[in-house]
């Protein structure tokens, strides 16, 4: 049953909803958004800015349910819990790097490499794949593949829709670091999660995860509708490419990581513990 809507004595609790500025988040969130979906007893205000942004913004705790690259999620594990619902996983797929020219694994060891942020699940994944010791420079992700065409750095690491527009800027795609994965450890590789504050308490934070979850069923059961909407966030991108970079991130493991997902979440965290690159998670919790 959903949660009770406010009433004039239960004014809606204001909740900010933290996500980038993107085709797949907007998608995920289309319903709240339009108000075509209730929310409940809640009001979302939906805050939008590039992710390595809401990474920082998390480790100060400032919103309530923030999107987050799962490389950050070590270093906020305090304050908030991962929620089930809202993954975007890479199976098969994921970032990539790409460059001018098309370098191997040991001669991208050795070049300047622009990163989106150096929290984000892409770097943490490069890391793994090419070691700690890397020349990098942080530029915002939509500048990335202008960065490396225009030469300001030697290869680039793309995430969002660069994934599928790369080759307009005449570069090649030199890795794959979902594919990558998958070929090293035989699962799906997570990126993108939504977490949940703390101390909102276990009522609370049950109950926006289902209307989260609610959200997200919500395109998908309207997606033309939603892809639509998507579209408003969508950079070089038309109704066909969008609808096909929605389908890459928001999808069945977008409702729920489920055992699969969830072994997936463990054995990066794990691989970047062991190799020291984040804090050891104690307790993963999927609320």
């Amino acid at each position: 049953m959903p949660p009770a809507a406010p009433t004039a004595h239960t004014p809606a609790k204001l909740l900010r909803l933290g996500h980038s500025p993107d085709p797949d988040d907007a998608f995920m969130f289309y319903g709240l958004a339009t108000g075509r979906l209730s929310s409940g007893p809640y009001r979302f205000e939906h805050i939008l800015e590039d992710i390595q942004t809401l990474n920082e913004r998390a480790t100060r705790g400032e919103l309530e349910i923030t999107a987050i690259s799962l490389h950050a999620y070590p270093y906020v594990q305090d304050r908030y819990a991962l929620m089930a619902c809202g993954c975007s996983m890479g199976e098969n797929y994921g970032p990539m790097v790409v460059a001018k020219q098309n370098f191997n694994i040991e001669e991208l060891k050795h070049q300047r490499i622009a990163i989106p942020g150096k929290l984000t699940t892409a770097f943490l994944t490069l890391q793994l794949l090419l070691g700690r010791a890397l020349n990098t420079v942080v530029v915002p992700f939509d500048q990335i593949l202008h960065f490396v065409q225009t030469g300001q750095a030697d290869a680039g690491l793309i995430i969002h829709e660069g994934q599928l527009t790369y080759q307009n800027n005449g570069l090649i795609c030199c890795v794959d670091l979902g594919r990558w994965w998958q070929q090293t450890t035989g699962l799906p590789l997570p990126l993108g999660v939504n977490v949940i504050r703390r101390d909102l308490g276990q009522p609370m934070m049950a109950e926006v995860a289902a209307l989260l979850k609610a959200s997200i069923a919500f395109s998908l059961d309207h997606r033309e509708d939603a892809v639509r909407h998507a579209l408003t966030y969508a950079r070089d991108m038309d109704a066909a490419l969008a609808d096909q970079f929605v389908g890459m991130y928001v999808n069945h493991w977008t409702l729920d990581f489920g055992p699969r997902g969830r072994q997936a979440v463990h054995a990066i965290l794990n691989a970047g513990a062991e190799a020291g690159l984040v804090p050891a998670c104690t307790t993963l919790e999927f609320v």
